[in-house]
Order: structure tokens, then sequence, then C-alpha cells
């Protein structure tokens, strides 16, 4: 995907640009109205992430630019403004979805590839190992069956997938459980992926550890 990243927080901003990056993305970031009015135009942007509040003007009208290509920008607003009345009218001015921050990176990714099937960005399914992933559906599936992975589970492997047979440091995994990086230990990612090697026996996939490197998802002969 390539995203457009409108935040003037630089700490929320960075820490969004890192997590998707770490996935392969390409993020722009800016934090001004006037350069998102003029990002907007163009035609290699798969998706918009706006917040509402910058400092040279308001986010609303840069979500009605968006809205008037000629192919409308899936957008998903972020926002502190968590009033009803807010909420409501983001969405009438065409935003696909709106989240309010607090937030968890897993919670906007979901999000994000919900108005990407619902625009048609998303549409073919994938398959490594015996893991795999349709067009209309964030899960991942064994034989047919939903794997059952928490929500931060379900961001290690969301990256892992994204860059299976490359390399994935920690770094990149604390990014894509806790952007901001507030909540979790240096030492948590590890407990995440020993649950998680676990609920992949038999999927013919397999995180290997490569010490001091990072991880890599690996489909097994």
């Amino acid at each position: 995907m390539e995203i457009l990243i409108v935040e003037d927080d630089p700490a929320i901003a960075l820490a969004l640009q890192s997590a998707f990056l770490a996935r392969g993305d390409s993020v722009q970031v800016t934090g001004s109205a006037v350069e998102a009015l003029r990002q907007v135009g163009s035609a290699s942007l798969s998706a918009l992430i706006l917040d509402l509040g910058l400092p040279d003007g308001e986010g609303l009208e840069v979500l009605r630019r968006a809205r008037a290509r000629p192919v409308p920008l899936p957008t998903v607003i972020m926002s502190a403004r968590d009033a009803l009345h807010e909420r409501i009218e983001g969405l009438d001015a065409g935003a696909d979805d709106y989240i309010v921050k607090p937030f968890e990176f897993a919670e906007l990714l979901a999000r994000l590839r919900a108005v990407l099937r619902r625009s048609g960005a998303l549409r073919s399914s994938e398959r490594f190992g015996a893991l795999e992933r349709g067009p209309d559906d964030a899960r991942f599936f064994y034989a047919g069956a939903p794997l059952m992975l928490s929500p931060r589970e379900q961001a290690i492997l969301e990256l892992l997938w994204t860059r299976r047979e490359r390399l994935v440091s920690k770094q990149d995994l604390l990014r894509a459980i806790d952007p901001v990086g507030t909540e979790i230990a240096d030492s948590t990612p590890q407990e995440f992926e020993d649950r998680l090697r676990k609920k992949l026996e038999g999927c013919a996939v397999s995180i290997n550890t490569l010490r001091g490197f990072g991880y890599l998802l690996q489909a097994e002969a």
C-alpha cells in the first residue's frame, strides 16, 4: 500500500510511519493541511489516514478534496475528538471509518483493511505453506478453519506474513504491537511469538529466530 498519514503530533506520526514501513508499505507523512491538500491528488495513493485538528487548517477540508478525486481516496479519520456529533460529521463528510485516539496499531490496520476491501482495492487471496488469507477476510485460515489469534498475535503474524521470507527485527515487531512504545516490555514479543508458534503447528510454516538479527516466517518443505 501507499499511504498518506496526516498527523501533526510528531510522536504519533513517526510511530505510525515506522509501523507501516516495517510491514513493507510505502508511507508519506505530513502535519500540514496545505501540504496534505497537495498530496491527496497523487494517483498512486492507496489510502489516507487523517487527523482532524491541524495547525494550519481543518482536516475535513483535506477529506473533501480526497473524496473529490475521480476515484475517491479510501480514508480513515483518527482523532481525539470523540463526541458523537463529531464522529457523525466526519463520516457524513465522506470518511470511510473513524477511529478515536488512543488506539492500537492492530485495530487501525484492521479498519484500514476493511475500508480497502469495501473499495475493491484488496481482491486476491494469498497462500503460504498451508496458511491462506482470502480477499474479504483479515483472518488467517488453515484447512478452511480460521486461526484463533489474539489482536497482538494477529499483528505479529500480519507483519511476518507481509514480509515473509525476509528478516523482521525485534524492534519492528515491537512497533507492530505497540507503535507508540508505551505499553509493551522489551521481552514481551517473545511471549507472543512462543504462543503463535504453537498455533502455527501443522500449518507448514515456521517462525525462525536468527539471534541478534530478527525473525523469519518461512514455508516448511
